[in-house]
């Protein structure tokens, strides 16, 4: 394995470009990256920004809002937050194997004297607290799996930047979203700065391995990493996008995650239809989105149109029937 150096480097959209540029174009072996953002929230791919942020907020204090390739949901970054990033090749046992890539961190991070273990479905916990989220994107050959290591976190900003939505405050209750979060340095015997915590993480992953290495981008890389900030992550319409025109909403959490579906029906036919989530998913929802245009928003034609669709590729272990009754099924009563 070998470990990419990103020179300190804390704006987020050029770190994202980053990972980016080393899934796409490093591809002869594994790989290892550690970036700290300075303050920003990470949006989902499927997120709609707009509702995920304290937009205000945001403004007022210039806070980075920036948009990832893979799913989950919108986190909050400073610099007391470390990132880590796996890069492998794609593996369909590696996908939504979230415990192949935790576990060399969560060791580490137990010889620290810390008693991490993953729970749920992508979450690092000590004491029920949730110190780690992540995620996953993968192309056809390659893919990432990277996650947060909340270290000294301001998590009261996190609370302030980010808006908590309604449907997760009734299934979890705000104030326990609240008391779920904390930080790494709370459960360690000595004191240290994040940098020393960093050095000591990645100590204990080469002590893991024979063959870490560690690699410096080149210029001519590193004007690659740039153009692609440049051109996609520097850009309102990838870290915004436009809010879709939609007269149904139809939204539900199952355990893959959040869906919640904006439609735009006029004269009985598709015209706009929008997936947002924090699910993940390997293939891109754009390709059910295209489907539907210009379809009857009927039941037996919309289930024709996604007849060889596997809901699986895109959400993850969500059973296909579950996702038609979203789209076109009796409404459940509260």
């Amino acid at each position: 394995m070998i470990f990419i150096e990103n020179e300190g480097n804390t704006n987020p959209h050029l770190n994202l470009a980053l990972e980016e540029y080393c899934l796409r174009n490093f591809t002869d072996q594994d790989y290892l990256l550690f970036y700290i953002n300075k303050p920003s929230i990470i949006i989902g791919r499927n997120q709609n920004t707009l509702e995920e942020i304290n937009h205000e907020y945001v403004e007022k204090n210039n806070i980075n809002v920036v948009r990832r390739i893979s799913g989950g949901g919108a986190v909050y970054h400073d610099f007391g937050n470390l990132n880590f990033s796996f890069i492998t090749d794609y593996d369909v046992k590696s996908l939504n194997n979230f415990r192949k890539f935790t576990k060399p961190v969560i060791k580490v991070l137990n010889k620290m004297g810390v008693p991490a273990e993953l729970k749920g479905r992508n979450d690092i916990l000590v004491d029920d607290k949730k110190i780690s989220g992540n995620a996953q994107f993968s192309s056809v050959k390659r893919m990432f799996s990277h996650g947060t290591l909340l270290f000294d976190s301001e998590l009261s900003e996190a609370m302030n930047a980010l808006n908590v939505k309604m449907s997760k405050i009734k299934s979890k209750g705000h104030k326990s979203a609240r008391s779920r979060v904390a930080n790494i340095s709370e459960f360690l015997d000595t004191a240290m700065t994040i940098e020393e915590f960093r050095a000591k993480i990645l100590k204990g992953l080469y002590d893991e391995r024979d063959d870490f290495e560690t690699y410096h981008l080149t210029p001519e890389e590193w004007k690659g990493v740039h153009k692609l900030k440049e051109e996609k992550y520097d850009l309102w319409d990838w870290n915004y996008g436009k809010s879709p025109k939609f007269n149904i909403q139809r939204e539900k959490r199952f355990p893959v995650g959040e869906l919640d579906l904006r439609i735009f029906v006029e004269k009985g036919r598709i015209k706009d239809f929008k997936i947002y989530g924090d699910f993940f998913g390997k293939e891109p929802v754009s390709d059910i989105e295209n489907r539907l245009i210009d379809t009857r928003y009927d039941n037996q034609e919309i289930r024709e149109k996604l007849k060889d669709i596997d809901t699986k590729l895109y959400f993850g272990d969500l059973p296909k029937e579950d996702f038609l009754q979203l789209i076109y099924g009796a409404d459940e009563e509260e």
